[in-house]
């Protein structure tokens, strides 16, 4: 094993690439049915108000990845801004937010293979037989993540040429086979009003498909030119996909045929519903088109699933160099393989493979759990702003208008928690505070003290955690419904900026550690 540094090989399309890859995955199978089953033809709001929100955290990250550039730069950014522990603390939320994914394509993939082998799955949940599957599917992407990453990205490349075609050719061809205006206003545009809208966005796979952006960070550290191709990737990836998975939602919804809505919108439903695109081409006399999609079901889960696992093994590689998992981790192959790493994000990402929830409710716990894993970003460069000033270290991409983009990215990431409802927050959040609670008795028991945690840098990170469950639980989704949807959207800004302020008094004042880091352009 070698422990030399990790090769510098992704250019700038391998890593736009490697952002597609990770946003075309299964969602866009599921999420156009699903957004319409919630919110209606207003469902391309929802697409936009995620694009928007995934946006102005794409723009927050092509400042900070361009002043850092290492590989599983989300643990990097909080621990030099804010120390050690808050570190820690991001890295088990980034922990389940990127092992979970490959499991979660692999299960899609063997999903819509039922199919046509219905001993796959049984009810919506995978059999056994099902599971052994899906496990030999995530084998096969820790194999092909055993080559050098300019061989995975050459992969992924040729996978995503063919996840762009097929997406886009269906676009083309449902709009030509049949497009009808009134399905628009049928049964009212929002027929959930603006908290169906907004309950698509976590609830429905959008902001789940539009995280993907982040895989071209978490590859920064194996770029030659980062101040260049991060930007380019990162902003580029989610206006490309904004572009696709709207005018997707605009053809499903145009292309419905009559009957479709005769049980409302919530009824909605096909034949084959593990692939509703191609339940439709189907019922329009498209069967080339059904055909091409069955077999996408399985390319553009599989692309994603590749990929993930070239990034979860990156942000393992990240926490264990931050001195938060052992030193073993940060040992490298001969290609420049973080082994280690991958070998633990293939046995963590096992345990999603105990029977799952639906697709649907499965991908509102992976959105919350990104999003708030993400969010530290804007707080950390709302920080570095200051404590790192302009003049003395000059940003390769510059931010505009920082002081109001990044607040507004904050509060963006919480209100995705808020509109996932309460039963999402008491899982995630619940899980985070016993993990928590559980690192404390075990550094209690080690040093019988508590003292040496660096507890000023994650100081507003409590507040910040309780104040999002208790708006949350008072909110109108499986919550208390005492605040409603205007009234909990206000309580959710009103806590960011809060806390906001909070964590620039919390920042370390003199972050050597991210001086000495810091990426001169």
């Amino acid at each position: 094993m070698s422990t030399s540094s990790l090769r510098r090989d992704a250019g700038p399309l391998g890593l736009l690439f490697s952002s597609i890859g990770g946003m075309v995955g299964s969602g866009w199978l599921f999420s156009a049915l699903n957004a319409a089953k919630i919110a209606g033809p207003a469902a391309l709001i929802s697409w936009v108000i995620g694009g928007l929100a995934v946006l102005l955290l794409a723009f927050v990250y092509a400042e900070l990845s361009t002043m850092f550039p290492r590989p599983g730069a989300v643990i990097l950014f909080p621990q030099l801004c804010f120390g050690d522990l808050a570190a820690r603390i991001m890295s088990w939320v980034n922990f389940l937010a990127y092992i979970a994914v490959a499991p979660v394509e692999a299960v899609a993939a063997v999903s819509y293979a039922a199919n046509f082998w219905p001993g796959l799955a049984q009810g919506g949940t995978l059999s056994t037989t099902g599971i052994a599957a899906a496990v030999g599917l995530m084998a096969l992407f820790s194999i092909v993540n055993l080559f050098a990453i300019r061989a995975v990205l050459a992969v992924n490349n040729a996978i995503t040429w063919w996840k762009l075609i097929v997406p886009a050719a269906t676009v083309v061809a449902l709009m030509a086979a049949q497009f009808k205006a009134q399905n628009f206003t049928a049964q009212s545009f929002a027929p959930a009003g603006a908290g169906g809208v907004f309950a698509a966005v976590s609830g429905s796979g959008i902001i789940f498909t539009y995280l993907g952006f982040r895989q071209a960070i978490e590859l920064a550290g194996e770029s030659a030119n980062p101040q260049r191709n991060l930007p380019f990737a990162i902003i580029g990836s989610v206006l490309f996909c904004m572009l696709l998975y709207t005018g997707l939602q605009l053809a499903f919804v145009g292309a419905l045929p009559a009957g479709a809505l005769a049980h409302g919108w919530a009824g909605l439903s096909f034949p084959g519903i593990s692939g509703p695109f191609a339940g439709l081409a189907m019922l329009l006399g498209l069967p080339w088109l059904a055909a091409a999609l069955y077999a996408d079901a399985a390319i553009s889960p599989g692309g994603a699933g590749i990929i993930y696992s070239t990034t979860a093994a990156r942000v393992i590689y990240a926490s264990a160099e931050g001195g938060m998992l052992p030193r073993r981790f940060t040992k490298l192959s001969a290609a420049g393989v973080p082994l280690a790493s991958l070998g633990l994000a293939f046995a963590a990402g096992l345990l999603f493979l105990l029977p799952l929830p639906s697709w649907r409710e499965l991908v509102s716990y992976i959105s919350s759990i990104g999003l708030l894993a993400y969010g530290v970003g804007p707080v950390t460069l709302a920080c570095f702003r200051t404590t790192l000033p302009e003049a003395e270290y000059p940003r390769p991409f510059r931010l505009a208008a920082a002081r109001a983009l990044a607040p507004a990215a904050f509060i963006v990431s919480n209100l995705v928690v808020f509109w996932a409802g309460a039963k999402v927050a008491d899982h995630l959040l619940g899980a985070l505070g016993l993990a928590f609670i559980a690192y404390c008795g075990w550094e209690l028991a080690k040093r019988r003290t508590l003292s040496h945690l660096p507890w000023r840098g994650a100081a507003w990170m409590f507040p910040h955690f309780f104040g999002l469950w208790l708006i949350t639980y008072l909110g109108p989704l499986h919550g208390r419904g005492v605040l409603g949807q205007g009234s909990g959207a206000a309580a959710i800004a009103l806590l960011s900026l809060a806390i906001l302020a909070l964590a620039r008094r919390c920042a370390l004042p003199d972050p050597q550690a991210a001086k000495a880091r810091y990426h001169h352009p």
